[in-house]
């Protein structure tokens, strides 16, 4: 077995839900005139779903048109180890007065100013991850603002 492989730990599923609720901001990747477009979202977890809000354009209709993708990765210092998740759906625009104060509750406030007056629910079809232990940065040449170099400081 390839070693690369052997070093990577499948997350389950209820791993990979508790780093998406870890953190507020993601990726989406949608289908626009044919190509990928990624867009990050700061988003909350409502009912075994993503929900996040919108202006009206481009990430709206791209949303709501085809299945999408949602990432999220980070690192952890202490265990100098990086993690991903991806979750694959469909969005549904939020129509529910109630749905969208519940969202609210949950402190969903977007973060780049204007209206963003949709609110969205991405219903996961499928969810995965991983984790894996990166190599020791060279502190010689690896910048300062690597995430792997907190661990010498």
């Amino acid at each position: 077995m390839d070693q690369e492989l052997e070093n990577i730990e499948r997350l389950s599923p209820e791993e990979c839900w508790d780093l998406l609720g870890s953190t507020t901001v993601g990726r989406l990747a949608v289908i626009v005139d044919n190509h990928p477009e990624i867009f990050p979202v700061n988003y909350v977890l409502d009912q075994n779903s993503i929900v996040f809000r919108t202006a009206s354009g481009t990430k709206l209709w791209a949303t709501l048109s085809d299945p999408c993708a949602f990432e999220i990765d980070g690192y952890d210092p202490h265990t100098e180890q990086a993690w991903s998740v991806v979750a694959r759906g469909k969005s549904e625009l939020m129509l529910d007065h109630g749905e969208k104060a519940n969202a609210d509750e949950l402190h969903l406030e977007p973060w780049q100013p204007g209206r963003k007056n949709h609110y969205l629910r991405l219903n996961l079809e499928a969810i995965s991850g991983r984790r894996f232990t990166t190599n020791h940065p060279d502190i010689w040449t690896t910048p300062d603002t690597d995430a792997r170099t907190e661990t010498f400081h």
